[in-house]
This record gives C-alpha cells, structure tokens and sequence, in this order.
C-alpha cells in the first residue's frame, strides 16, 4: 500500500458521499497525488538533514584535534545537504491544481511519482555516507567526498526531476 492509498483510507463519511459526485472523484484523486507528493518530500528532506548530527560530531572531533582543512570540507558538505534539502522540500509538486494554466497528465505524474520514490532511495544512500563519514577512524576525507557525492548526485536528480515536469525530458 503506498502513500496515496493510506491517504484515501483516511476518508471521512462525507468525503465518500462526495466521491459519488461526478468529476469530484477525479479532482479529490489528484488532491491526494498532491498531498502525497507533499509528505514524501517533506519526509526525504527530514531524513536528508538528520545528516546534520554527523556532521556536527565530525566538527566537534575535526575542531579538537585541529584539523581545519576538514572543518572546511565539513562546512562544505553542510551547504550542500542544507541546499538539497531544501530542494526537495519546495520541488515543483507532481501535480497541478485545478486553475493551474499548465497542465500535468497523469503519464507524467505516475512517472514522477515512481522518479520520486528512487530519490527516496538516493536520500538514504546519502544518510548511509554521512554515517560511515562519522564513523571514519582517522582521515575523515575519502568518506566526506563520498558524502558530497551522493548530494550532488541528488541534486542532479532534482535537476532531473524539474525537466521531467517542465516537459523537457
């Protein structure tokens, strides 16, 4: 069961008569693709900058023993989770609303929705680098550059992403 099933099992008893309407049950299935699209995002984003805590005990260790070259790459790596996080929290939704001037058929959102559902998974590879990043011994580099990787990689999804809405891909 995903996201949007649960959503719809939420259904109050008014929502269901509703539902019999004609048209309103097509309006009320994209309400919930939006909605959906909105938890998911807003949950990669919180997964992504729960990240953060490994950061700043890299910091704290790099700042003790005077590694200032790491503390910049720590700073580094920062940035970019902070601005990943935020694109994926203020994406373009997969869904357009019903006054929207472009819109969105359903062929594209199904193929955002499954788009969105690997980046689920690109944020946990990322949350899996910033831990072995913070459970390196000794040289902290080789595993924050890993980490910095996996950001720009989902940062080139995002970019993805955005063509895929856009119509550009």
């Amino acid at each position: 069961m995903d996201l949007v099933d649960k959503i719809r099992e939420g259904q109050n008893f008014l929502e269901k008569i509703a539902s019999k309407i004609p048209g309103f049950k097509g309006y009320r299935e994209k309400e919930r693709r939006r909605e959906a699209d909105r938890i998911s995002r807003e949950h990669m984003a919180v997964r992504l900058e729960g990240s953060k805590k490994e950061l700043d005990t890299l910091s704290a260790n790099a700042s003790r023993v005077g590694e200032l070259d790491a503390i910049n790459d720590i700073e580094t790596a920062r940035k970019r989770l902070d601005k990943v996080a935020a694109r994926i929290r203020y994406a373009d939704r997969g869904y357009a609303g019903f006054f929207d001037a472009v819109k969105i058929d359903d062929a594209v959102l199904d193929r955002v929705y499954r788009f969105d559902l690997a980046l689920l998974g690109g944020v946990e590879e990322a949350r899996e680098a910033a831990q072995a990043a913070g459970a390196a011994a000794g040289g902290v580099g080789p595993a924050l550059q890993g980490f910095i990787a996996r950001l720009d990689a989902l940062d080139e999804a995002l970019t993805e992403r955005e063509h895929i809405l856009s119509g550009v891909k």
